[in-house]
């Protein structure tokens, strides 16, 4: 022990002629560095057991672990539901956690891209929320092609309506075959009851499908339907169509001239139906003079005043009363105070009616077919009237309209020029071939065609 300390005082000695020597930058962060070890081993060894805390609050290995489960908390919910009867797309919206006013900016984006025809019972629709139950998304499916999303932005929070719509795919397709029960039940044996309404509106006037089409009688359609991929989705224009009935055929041809107008002919080039805005009526009967006008009146008999539908047309009694247009009866009999009356029904919504008669044509029965000019009665006093007139009456897609402007208003339909018509002929010559071979391709957009038997 007596030989090491000279040997210590001597290193102690130089240890300290060093340090003098030293830089004065070394001793700060020496000396930070020993300030921090000092502090740790002071907690270190001054701290009691079960007073430090980790992280997540641990004091020791006995402590209860509680785990929180938030996957379920947070996870989005959709459900999918169906349109009810009363239900509105405002009601759902709203019911989902969207203010009215929500709604109000959404029926703006609306504008355009989504009919109020096209929410409907039945149909189904998605709702989507967040973990917190807040609105994220409303998706309605209208049908098989189109999709409405409504949508909250992620950013701004705003929500925005988004449509999805996949193209249909034209094809033409063709059905013939021979009646054996009613050419409703053909079609729909054909899953093309479609058809069935464009078919009779276009032999309306023509053909009685009650009375006329019995088992036996022959059809020939081709029309275009609409395809989604694979999918028969609906059908759609009819591009010609042939009914034999007791060996008499009827044709219509459709067919669009070089100024854009289409319309309906039969297989010499006559148009089928005149268009509404030119519908061409004839005077129902000659008079004297208007003894009433259309529209609020006093009336003769009551003396008070009320609508008045019709004009009276001041004729001697048994004058001859003409149909104004091609049509059918559907209603002749007695009718209160307008006497004897006959209701005629005629392309393009419109109806006519004769007042008042004396008597009936026998060619004006309750489901005859009349031809604009014919002689369907003749002019009476019968129910409230005070002398011979004919109440006339025209009615156009249900409601009331006057019938000296509805007559005067009527333009003969200007036929196709003699080049058009040759045009019209040389397409009905296609069709005609398109009905006997149903493999012939049209022009356009027609892509395929397919055959219905």
């Amino acid at each position: 022990m007596k030989t090491l300390k000279p040997f210590l005082t001597a290193a102690a000695v130089q240890l300290k002629e060093y340090l003098s020597r030293a830089e004065r930058s070394f001793w700060l962060p020496f000396s930070a560095a020993s300030l921090v070890m000092i502090f740790f081993i002071f907690t270190i060894f001054s701290s009691e057991p079960g007073t430090y805390t980790d992280e997540l609050g641990f004091t020791g290995d006995d402590d209860y672990v509680v785990i929180e489960d938030a996957s379920e908390i947070r996870k989005p919910s959709i459900d999918k539901k169906t349109v009810q009867p009363g239900q509105s797309l405002y009601t759902i919206l709203t019911s989902n956690g969207l203010t009215p006013a929500d709604v109000d900016a959404i029926a703006g984006q609306l504008k355009g891209r989504f009919s109020i025809r096209g929410f409907r019972p039945g149909q189904n629709y998605e709702i989507e929320k967040s973990g917190a139950g807040i609105f994220q998304r409303f998706t309605y499916f209208q049908d098989r092609a189109v999709t409405i999303h409504i949508e909250r932005e992620n950013g701004s929070g705003e929500l925005r309506v988004r449509r999805d719509a996949k193209e249909y795919e034209n094809r033409l397709a063709s059905i013939e075959g021979s009646v054996s029960k009613t050419l409703s039940s053909e079609l729909a044996q054909r899953e093309r009851s479609g058809l069935m309404r464009p078919v009779r509106k276009l032999f309306a006037g023509r053909l009685n499908f009650k009375r006329d089409i019995k088992p036996g009688s022959d059809f020939r359609l081709l029309f275009e339907e609409k395809w989604l991929d694979d999918e028969f989705i609906s059908t759609g224009k009819i591009i010609a169509a042939e009914i034999s009935v007791n060996k008499k055929s009827y044709t219509a041809y459709r067919y669009t001239d070089s100024n854009g107008k289409t319309g309906y002919y039969d297989e010499k080039g006559n148009a089928l139906e005149a268009s509404e805005r030119t519908a061409q009526f004839v005077q129902p009967c000659s008079y004297s003079r208007i003894s009433s006008g259309y529209g609020y009146r006093i009336h003769p008999i009551r003396r008070t005043r009320h609508f008045h539908g019709g004009v009276d047309m001041a004729a001697r009694s048994g004058t001859p009363v003409k149909a104004v247009a091609d049509g059918t009866v559907i209603f002749r009999g007695r009718k209160g105070g307008a006497g004897n009356m006959l209701t005629l029904k005629h392309p393009g919504g419109y109806h006519s009616q004769y007042l008042h008669l004396s008597r009936y044509s026998p060619k004006a029965a309750n489901g005859g077919r009349i031809r604009q000019g014919e002689v369907i009665g003749y002019v009476g006093s019968t129910g409230s009237s005070t002398g011979p007139h004919l109440d006339f009456r025209m009615i156009h897609n249900g409601k009331p309209v006057n019938p000296l402007a509805a007559l005067s208003a009527s333009k003969p339909e200007p036929g196709l020029s003699r080049r058009e018509k040759a045009n019209l002929l040389a397409e009905i010559s296609v069709m005609k071939a398109q009905l006997d071979n149903s493999r012939v391709l049209v022009a356009g957009n027609v892509k395929k065609s397919v055959s219905v038997m």
